[in-house]
Parts: structure tokens; C-alpha cells; sequence
């Protein structure tokens, strides 16, 4: 056997390829055991003395970052404390005066919108022990304010201007939660008068603390307090309380350091912050920091065996599997000159394999992106950004390659009440929410129908349909109905469809994309969940336009902004009963509706007046009956509103004023002469105009013309000089800069855009 042994190593040192491979195969071994012996102990000692430093960066940049924080809201307490209705507030003899407390609501309003970090701010006279807050108002006795447990703080202030700290507060629920405050105090002639607090919000303050450079490290970050008390914390390393006090223990002071806990190397870096006092603190686990050094030193070894095994292996099989591999290039390569391919050019094979791999990675790739392009061919086609009959040919031919040239007919589906559905499911959900409606589709049509679907972005999606039977026994309405009524059994909400006609040829895709969308806006008068086919609505056309329109919102507004909620809806439902039964277009009753809407929306923000305002977009999504609802709810809080405040004067003559706007839209009217008409000055007129209004009188009589110009565009064909003279400017060029300064859209534009897609609904 010895003698057998030697004659097979002779032989095999004879030969150059296999010499050749074992003295490679020998020398790779030993250089990858060198090399990953060295790397595992080099890096074991560079990463401990490396690593700590920038850990203590991170820790000084987080600790700068949250200071930059606390030093705003300090500044911000300073402007408050500074205040003169706070200095009103605390010094008057009689407290509580209307105006007094809401400017200085508004005040503290536009102080904590303006940042992004601070929840709310209180204001607390300690004389009276009345507090002024927002969002929660004034309160004549911290007995009667939700949160005043705080107000203890004053002897902690005593010694120093500001004050950081977290406490308790109450939930309402009989539980507490944390809650970091900055408390400041106010002085006036060198007295304690009150106190600024100035709540956090936790998440956006603690915002820049950094995660770990290096992302598989267990590791773990503190922020304590004075009293070294976590404050916030986050990481992937359970550290307890003793593991800190041990780590604060064997610091003492110094800014790194080392030590064990528990049978474990951690290693741990702090910083205290000169501003606050508070102690940042960082612990890393030294097993993970070393696992990929570890991790590499096994894999080093495994692979240096594997490779001497390989070179074994293959010295052995060399002379029996030598030609094999040429054997199968000559029949790949059949088609070539094979007298070209000589035993020594072995590798010929590993480079065909590659093509050969590469060639399908690229098949896979084509397939997977197949899908997401047929898509955007189709948005294309719907936003007529493809008109070429060419391009449209070439494109349809490449990613259509099974769809046959039989009709198509074309669905488009729709969430139901979009607006809630928003609100119902989080945004990150909604994607995959779209999803799982277009694999239901696919699913239960993709055994009769050839299916494609495409995203329309919010409420909508397209899904274009081939059956793969003949097609005038194929009802497309009574598939998507099928499939539809399945999405809320399984994604519990709603989605309704419109359906076109069938269409032969590629260019009537956009025809069939506009009926579908047509029979789905009757979904305004049939309710949710509906298959709408646009067979049974072709025959009905859209009204004319007409004046009672514009006397219905100004009519609206006067009621509403009157107080007269009861007439306001009296109105409102007038007009929606004749919608019902004149059966007006789904495409004009929703513009009317919308308008409606966005009149409330527009008394609401101009007025600035309580509760949340209209989605209008949303209303395209919703049945009638909850749109009329959500109008009615719109018109009577507003007109609650204003109904309370048709006892201010300054209010009454701010509504003269702008019905004298309203009278003079075609004028050159003046700001003295709107004044003159309420009988006060323009200096006064523009004061109070800006206070109740929360807007100047030029810019309140601004907003008006242009919505009467857009009116007139829509509805008349004035040319645009002319309807620049009815809303009071003498030159056309004048007239189109405001208009854009306005609405981001020259007057001319918009009006072909409302009138193309108008033109598109009654082509469809």
C-alpha cells in the first residue's frame, strides 16, 4: 500500500496541472491561517482601544444636541417671562380680563407651534394660585388645573434662575406617566411673582440620541439626572440597575473605562453635561464587539481546511475528470469551431457557466420588473403622458407579450371613505393594505381573466381585464363584484368599483380608463361597497352651470358667519334635495359639495375658529348621506362659533367691512374708505380687521377677488382682461400676478384644466 502511495505521488508531481495545485493548495492554507490568526488577535486589541473614543463622541453629540434643546426652551421661557400681557397677568389687581388672557394664549400658541420639542407651557401666579396655560387655558385656581402638583418647585428654584427635572403626572386614568419639565422662575422689582414650566415632549427631546455606530454591538445608552435617575434610555443590551451603579462606582469621574459584571467584559464611556448636570452614559458589551472577530477566525480556519480538502479531492479526481469538462463545452459550443478548444483550455467552462448564470439572473430581474413597468404604461396612458401611437405600440408589445388583441375592459376600484380609512390604519400600513387588495384580484380573477393592476396613489387603483374565454360571455362587473366582496371579510374595509364597456384596441385605453372612473362616482348616490358598470349610467349627461351656485356660498357664508346655523342647513338641504331629484352628475354634485366644503374650510381658517376642518378630498370616497352629515356637523359648529361671538363689537364691524368688500369686488376701493364704512379709522379698522380676523384687510379683500375670479373663469367665457376689470384691476398683467401669487397657477390655466377635465366626463 506504502509503495502504491508513492508511485500515485510520483505520478501526480510529474504532472504540472496537479504540482501545481497541491503547492497552491498548500501555500493558500498556510496564508489563510496566518492571516486570520493575526486579524482575530490585531483586531481584538485595535477594536477595545479604538472603539471607546468614539463612543464617548456619540455620547458628547447626543449630550449637545439635547442641551441645544433645553437652552431654546429656556430661551423661550425668557421671551414669556418677559411678556407684557404676563407682566398684566401678574400684576393687575383685577385678573382674568378677556383680552388679556387671549392674547396671552395666542402668545404662548405661536411660542410652542413654532417648536417642534415643547408639548405645552403654564404660566402660575403664585399670589393668586391662578394659572394661564396652553393648550389648557386659564384656570382662576390650580385647584380647578388638571396638572399643578409641580407648583412645590419654588424652594428648588430658590438658589438658581432655571430648573430641569422629571416628574409624575396624572393620566386620568389613575395612572402616572413621566413627564420632563423646565421651570423658570419670574421676577418683578426683585420679588418671586411666578413660575414658567415648560413640558417636554419626551420622544423629540431625546430625538438626537445616537444609536451605535456599529449596528450587530449589544450595547446600551443612559441618560440620568443629578440624582442619577434614568431619565431616558434605549439599546439592545438589557443593563439593570446594579450593572449601572457598578459602572458609576468604578468611574468615579473618569470619562472610560472597563469592568466586569455578571462573568461579562463590558465596556463603558461617560459624559456630564455642564448645562443640566444630567450624566450620559454608554455600555457596550465586549463579547459582541468581539463576536465578528471571532466569527471570522472560525470561518478562517473551516475554510483554510476546506480548501486543502479541495486540492485533495481534486489532485485525486484530476486524471479521470481532466477531459470531462471540455467534453461538455464542445456540445454547449456546438455552433463554433470546436478545433479551437484544446484539452489545456479547461476554464472555458467556468466562463460559459458564468454567461450562462448571468444570462438568467437577467431573465429573473426582466420578470420581476416586468409588473412595476406595465404599471407606469398604464398611469402613463391615464395622464395622457403617452400619446404616441408608436411608443404606445412598441411598450404594449414588450410588456404584454401573453395578452392577446381580444377587448379589454378596464375597473377601477376605490376605498370607501378614504379620509377614515387614513385614520383607521396607519400610513405605513397603507402600501401593503393596496397590496393585498391587488393579489385578492389577482387571485380569484387569474383562472378566467388575464389581470394587471397599477396603483393610482390614494384612494385608487386601476386593474385592467382580459378574459381568457370569449369575451361576450365574460361579465367583467359581476368578477370584480365577486372579488371585492371578499376584501372586507378578509381586510375588514370597504372598496367599490366602476367598470367600462369593452374596448378593442390599445387606443381606446383611455376611453376605458375615463368611463370607469365616471361609473364610479355614482358610487355618491348607490352607497359603499358597489359594482357600478357604465352601461347603466352612459345615457345621462352633465347640467349646465348655473348662477345659484355662487348665491348659495354667499348666502352660506352670510348665514354661517351670521350665526344662523338652522337656516345655513335649511339651505344645504334644499339644494341637496333638488341634487337628488334632478339627479345631477355625480362629477357636478361632487363639485358642488366640495365647494361647499371648501367654503366651511375657508370661514374656519380665516376666522381661525375651533374643532378640525373638512378633508375635502376625501369627500369623492364617501356616500351622500355621510357627506351631507359631515356638512351639517361643519355648518353648526361653525355657526355655534360665531353665533357666540355676534356680541363683540369689533366683530360686528369687521363684518360690515367685509361686506362692503363684497360689494365692491369691481372697485378701486380704498383701505380708508372700508374703515369709513364701519366708522372708525384705518389705522384702528386695520388693527382690530387683523386681530379678529387673523388677517390684514388688503389681504382679507385680496382672497375674495380671487375667489370670485375663479368663479368667472369656470362658469363664463369673459376673456381674462375683462374678468380682471370685474375684480377690480385696471391691467390684465397686474391681475395675473396676484392670481398666481395666490393659486400657483395662471388664470389661463386653470381654466383649461377645469374645462379639459370637464370635456373629459362628457366624452366618456
Amino acid at each position: 500500500m506504502t509503495l502504491s502511495f508513492l508511485k500515485w505521488l510520483k505520478f501526480n508531481f510529474t504532472n504540472p496541472q496537479t504540482r501545481l495545485l497541491l503547492i497552491l493548495t498548500v501555500v493558500v492554507f498556510m496564508i489563510i491561517i496566518a492571516v486570520g490568526m493575526t486579524t482575530y488577535y490585531s483586531s481584538k486589541s485595535v477594536l477595545q482601544q479604538e472603539l471607546s473614543e468614539p463612543q464617548h463622541q456619540m455620547l458628547r453629540i447626543s449630550m449637545n444636541d439635547i442641551d441645544e434643546v433645553i437652552r431654546e426652551s429656556d430661551q423661550i421661557a425668557v421671551k414669556i417671562a418677559l411678556n407684557g400681557n404676563v407682566y398684566k397677568f401678574l400684576t393687575n389687581e383685577v385678573q382674568g380680563s378677556y383680552r388679556n388672557i387671549t392674547e396671552l394664549v395666542q402668545f404662548l400658541e405661536t411660542l410652542i407651534s413654532s417648536t417642534p420639542f415643547i408639548k405645552s407651557a403654564y404660566i402660575y401666579d403664585m399670589a393668586r394660585e391662578s394659572m394661564v396655560a396652553f393648550p389648557q387655558g386659564y384656570s382662576s385656581s390650580i385647584a380647578n388645573f388638571p396638572d399643578s402638583d409641580w407648583v412645590g418647585v419654588a424652594d428648588e428654584l430658590e438658589e438658581r434662575p432655571i430648573l430641569v427635572k422629571q416628574r409624575k403626572i396624572s393620566t386620568g386614568s389613575g395612572q402616572s406617566m413621566p413627564q420632563i419639565t423646565l421651570f423658570r422662575k419670574i421676577m418683578i422689582t426683585g420679588e418671586l411673582k411666578g413660575i414658567i414650566a415648560v413640558n417636554f415632549k419626551t420622544e423629540q427631546m431625546f430625538e438626537h440620541m445616537l444609536l451605535s455606530s456599529v449596528s450587530d454591538l449589544d450595547s446600551h445608552r443612559f441618560i440620568l439626572d443629578i440624582d442619577n435617575q434614568p431619565l431616558y434610555d434605549l439599546g439592545n443590551y438589557a443593563v439593570g440597575e446594579g450593572a449601572v451603579s457598578q459602572v458609576l462606582t468604578q468611574l468615579d469621574g473618569e470619562k472610560l473605562g472597563e469592568f466586569k459584571h455578571e462573568g461579562k467584559i463590558l465596556l463603558a464611556s461617560q459624559t456630564i453635561s455642564p448645562y443640566t448636570g444630567w450624566r450620559y452614559l454608554s455600555v457596550i458589551s465586549q463579547e459582541s464587539l468581539l463576536a465578528n472577530a471571532q466569527k471570522i477566525r472560525n470561518i478562517v480556519f473551516i475554510v483554510s481546511l476546506l480548501a486543502l480538502v479541495a486540492g485533495a479531492a481534486t489532485i485525486t479526481f484530476y486524471n479521470a475528470a481532466a477531459f470531462r469538462p471540455v467534453r461538455r463545452m464542445r456540445q454547449l459550443l456546438s455552433g463554433y469551431d470546436q478545433e479551437r478548444i484544446s484539452p489545456e483550455q479547461i476554464d472555458l467552462e467556468k466562463i460559459m457557466g458564468q454567461l450562462l448564470t448571468d444570462h438568467a439572473q437577467q431573465a429573473i430581474n426582466l420578470r420581476q420588473t416586468l409588473p412595476e413597468a406595465s404599471s407606469k404604461f398604464l398611469m402613463d396612458i391615464y395622464n395622457g403622458n403617452m400619446t404616441g401611437n408608436r411608443e404606445m405600440g412598441e411598450k404594449w408589445r414588450r410588456y404584454f407579450k401573453e395578452w392577446s388583441d381580444e377587448p379589454l375592459a378596464i375597473a377601477m376600484l376605490s376605498i370607501d371613505d378614504y379620509h377614515a380609512w387614513c385614520e383607521r390604519f396607519k400610513k405605513s400600513d397603507h402600501s401593503l393594505l393596496k397590496f393585498a387588495i391587488a393579489n385578492i384580484i389577482a387571485e380569484l380573477l387569474s383562472g378566467q381573466w388575464r389581470v394587471l393592476t397599477a396603483d393610482m396613489g390614494s384612494d385608487r387603483m386601476l386593474v385592467m381585464l382580459q378574459p381568457l374565454q370569449p369575451w361576450r360571455n365574460s361579465r367583467a362587473g359581476t368578477a370584480i363584484g365577486e372579488a371585492i366582496s371578499m376584501i372586507p371579510q378578509l381586510l375588514k374595509f370597504k372598496v367599490s368599483s366602476g367598470v367600462s364597456d369593452y374596448h378593442e384596441g390599445l387606443m381606446q385605453l383611455q376611453r376605458a380608463m375615463h368611463e370607469a372612473e365616471s361609473a364610479l362616482d355614482y358610487r355618491l348616490y348607490r352607497g359603499y361597497e358597489r359594482v357600478i358598470l357604465f352601461e347603466e349610467i352612459s345615457g345621462k349627461q352633465l347640467p349646465e352651470n348655473t348662477s345659484e351656485k355662487h348665491e348659495f356660498m354667499t348666502q352660506l357664508t352670510e348665514t354661517v358667519e351670521a350665526g344662523r346655523g338652522e337656516e345655513a342647513m335649511k339651505a344645504l338641504d334644499k339644494m341637496i334635495s333638488r341634487m337628488r331629484y334632478e339627479q345631477w352628475h355625480p362629477s357636478s354634485a361632487m363639485a358642488f359639495l366640495e365647494a361647499v366644503a371648501a367654503t366651511l374650510e375657508r370661514i374656519r381658517v380665516n376666522r381661525e375658529t375651533e374643532g378640525c376642518g373638512l378633508e375635502v378630498s376625501g369627500l369623492r370616497t364617501m356616500h351622500l348621506e355621510a357627506v351631507c352629515d359631515l356638512l351639517r356637523q361643519q355648518i353648526g359648529t361653525l355657526a355655534e362659533w360665531f353665533g357666540s361671538l355676534m356680541l363683540s363689537k369689533d366683530f360686528i364691524l369687521c363684518q360690515q367691512m367685509i361686506t362692503f368688500m363684497n360689494n365692491h369686488l369691481e372697485d378701486p376701493v380704498s383701505i380708508q374708505e372700508i374703515a369709513e364704512h364701519a366708522g372708525i379709522g384705518s389705522s384702528l379698522a386695520s388693527q382690530l380687521f387683523k386681530q379678529e380676523m387673523s388677517d390684514t384687510i388688503h389681504g382679507y379683500f385680496t382672497k375674495l377677488r380671487m375667489e370670485r375670479a375663479c368663479e368667472l373663469l369656470l362658469d363664463t367665457d369673459y376673456r381674462i382682461s375683462e374678468i380682471a376689470s370685474m375684480v377690480g384691476y385696471q391691467h390684465e398683467n397686474s391681475f395675473i400676478r396676484v392670481y398666481r401669487k395666490y393659486k400657483d397657477i395662471t388664470p389661463g390655466k386653470y381654466r383649461e384644466m377645469m374645462r379639459n377635465r370637464r370635456d373629459a366626463l362628457l366624452e366618456s
